[in-house]
């Protein structure tokens, strides 16, 4: 499923959709380039998830954690070098938590069932946002 975004607020508002088809377990992989709009994304997710903090990306972290109707984990795995770095960190436990996990630029080399989204700079605001996963895409267009 392909949907258009006009904006960083339409950005967020595709975001709050596919939030409200979550249930808990799911695992979410952001792909983009630098500045595609992933983090903006994920702030979209988060707020629809009810989660009052501010969102930042977790580049630095690795992972941070917030709260809300349920618990995000949102990932940043640009600097991490590969996926036996990542196994090292022990990150792959969340996935096990019942929260969402959103990651961005992904590492992991086996992900149980990820939903993918893939935002892509059509120039401008302008984005192309991607949704592989045939049961999200079809709650989204109810």
């Amino acid at each position: 499923m392909k949907i258009i975004s006009h904006g960083p607020e339409q950005t967020r508002e595709i975001a709050a959709r596919l939030a409200d088809t979550l249930k808990g377990g799911e695992v979410i992989l952001l792909s983009g380039d630098l500045g595609a709009g992933k983090t903006t994304f994920t702030k979209g997710l988060a707020a629809a998830l009810g989660v009052e903090e501010t969102v930042t990306s977790p580049t630095f972290n690795y992972v941070k954690e917030y709260n809300g109707r349920l618990p995000l984990y949102h990932f940043d795995m640009y600097r991490v070098a590969d996926a036996d770095e990542v196994y090292e960190l022990g990150l792959e436990e969340y996935f096990y938590r019942g929260g969402v996990v959103v990651v961005e630029w992904n590492k992991f080399d086996d992900v149980p069932d990820p939903i993918e989204v893939k935002i892509t700079p059509l120039g401008g605001d302008v984005r192309e946002i991607e949704i592989n996963d045939q049961r999200i895409g079809d709650r989204l267009q109810r």
